[in-house]
């Protein structure tokens, strides 16, 4: 039994020296080099006293950037993800509250890394994998570490605007890669093609896996998101069989009509969470794939990564959800009523997680981890954490878990509580719409409702009428030509209500 992530590489390296292990359209890192360059890092920060703490690295997504959190990884410290798109206020509360005293960056960060507020020793990612190895040193790390230590902390955003840093630890990254192994079938063979950010903890599932089996996996060109067509042929050339991305990423592929044009060749497991996937669209895959295996994940960064799956072997009929399925192994799904009491099957709690998955809470913030890791209310007899995710579920009538809503999500209109996912679902039935989103202004009573699609207000209005009771109507629409995203590819409901809020004021200027 595995004790340490950084076991994966040193068994991996003994085997397949020579193979790539992570790539871009830049660079390429093979076992060997990524091994040796990441104990060089590690061997550095010790060398400069750095050890037990948060190191910030703020580089390029680049086989280098992940190979400089395998290096701080080494040093016995955790990484901290930057990216040059986070606003600076955001990595102004990062550098705040992690009070790190070293961030690594590269040559294309370098500039920008001098302006931030940051105090602290700055170091070139290039010049740091020169180092000797200290093999002393880093044995001596290696004797002192056990596996609840911290190996991450990775920032999401918070309520307050304020973001919370998730600290990961070497036994739930272990337990967590060794069930999505399981449950995805991934080996040496997988060849991935990651889509998510480097700070986002959907990228461990590419990550982790690589080192593990001695796998490949492909930085794809964030452009590339932007033209359906290029990103196919991308995954042809270089012949990706697995991907593990948000809704939205695969959505923008068979909504426009991509497979009438190039279809993925050799992807065999397609692995998507994040979001509820349209039916019309997954529909579309899988008529297009109809040997691939397809797998709704659904999980919390809090909790390491994703804690449930199911497998998805069918079309579905429209109107159908599809499950988020079954617990991973070694973890459990709570569904707990508001009165702390657990939910019968067909009746809706707030899905809560236990098991080895469940991180350590918020890094250098106790307030906001005592709200969401509590106490398990069904076990009085010994303290016990979870972790209450605010989503909706129910399980159905074959014990299979249903997200039904995120609390936020639940509105109450015109006297009537309201999902508006069960809007957006609807909305996507109507054959002119590609994909929607709706969200709700509460100061003002409205729903307003975003869509990409070839139809005018009017006849969609006239169509959702046949669907939809008066009330759950959309007050407002606003057609696009594309909806905003997230860096990770969620839908950016936050842009869409500055859209609406400057498009209220224009039409109030012009009034």
């Amino acid at each position: 039994m595995q004790s340490n992530v950084l076991e994966y590489i040193e068994e991996t390296v003994t085997r397949v020296p020579d193979k790539v292990a992570f790539a871009d359209d830049k660079e390429q890192l093979t076992f060997s080099a990524f091994y040796h360059g990441a104990r060089a890092i590690g061997s550095c920060l010790a060398a400069r006293g750095i050890y037990k703490e948060a190191v910030l690295i703020y580089m390029e997504k680049s086989p280098s950037a992940i190979q400089a959190f395998f290096g701080t990884i080494y040093g016995g410290c955790y990484y901290v993800p930057l990216d040059e798109e986070m606003p600076a206020r955001r990595i102004d509360l990062i550098i705040e509250s992690t009070r790190a005293r070293v961030l690594i960056c590269d040559e294309d960060t370098r500039e920008k890394a001098e302006k931030l507020n940051f105090e602290g020793e700055i170091l070139l990612a290039s010049e740091l994998v020169q180092t000797a190895e200290d093999a002393v040193a880093l044995g001596r790390i290696r004797d002192n570490a056990i596996d609840t230590d911290p190996i991450y902390v990775l920032f999401t955003s918070g309520s307050t605007g304020v973001p919370k840093g998730v600290v990961g630890h070497h036994r739930g990254v272990i337990d967590y890669i060794d069930q999505l192994s399981d449950v995805l079938e991934l080996d040496e063979n997988t060849v991935f093609g990651n889509q998510a950010p480097l700070y986002f903890d959907a990228c461990m599932k590419e990550m982790y896996p690589t080192m593990k089996y001695g796998a490949t996996t492909y930085l794809i060109p964030k452009q590339l998101f932007l033209f359906p067509i290029k990103l196919v042929e991308y995954l042809n050339e270089h012949k990706i069989n697995t991907v593990c991305w948000v809704v939205s990423a695969l959505t923008m592929i068979s909504a426009f009509g991509t497979f009438d044009e190039v279809v993925p060749e050799y992807l065999h497991t397609i692995a998507f969470g994040s979001e509820v996937f349209p039916i019309k669209q997954f529909n579309l895959w899988k008529e297009t794939l109809p040997e691939a295996k397809f797998t709704n994940l659904y999980g919390p960064t809090e909790c390491t990564g994703m804690s449930c799956y199911y497998h998805a072997e069918h079309t579905f009929e429209i109107g159908d959800v599809i499950p988020i399925g079954k617990p991973f192994h070694n973890t459990e799904i709570l569904l707990i009523k508001e009165d702390g009491t657990e939910a019968e099957p067909g009746e809706e709690g707030e899905i809560c997680i236990r098991g080895t998955c469940v991180t350590h809470g918020y890094y250098n913030n106790p307030e906001k981890t005592a709200e969401v890791f509590v106490q398990n209310p069904l076990n009085p007899y010994y303290p016990e954490r979870i972790y209450k995710t605010g989503d909706i579920g129910k399980w159905n009538g074959q014990g299979e878990l249903l997200f039904i809503s995120r609390k936020d999500y639940q509105i109450k209109h015109m006297g009537h509580r309201i999902e508006l996912g069960e809007i957006d679902a609807n909305v996507t039935l109507v054959e002119e719409v590609k994909t929607c989103c709706s969200i709700y202004m509460k100061e003002e009573g409205k729903i307003v409702l975003f869509y990409v699609g070839d139809i005018d207000k009017r006849s969609l209005t006239k169509a959702l009428k046949e669907k939809l009771p008066r009330y759950m109507l959309p007050n407002v629409m606003i057609a696009l030509e594309q909806l905003p995203l997230t860096a990770n590819g969620k839908m950016n409901r936050l842009e869409m209500e500055n859209i609406y809020t400057q498009q209220k004021e224009s039409r109030r200027k012009k009034s």
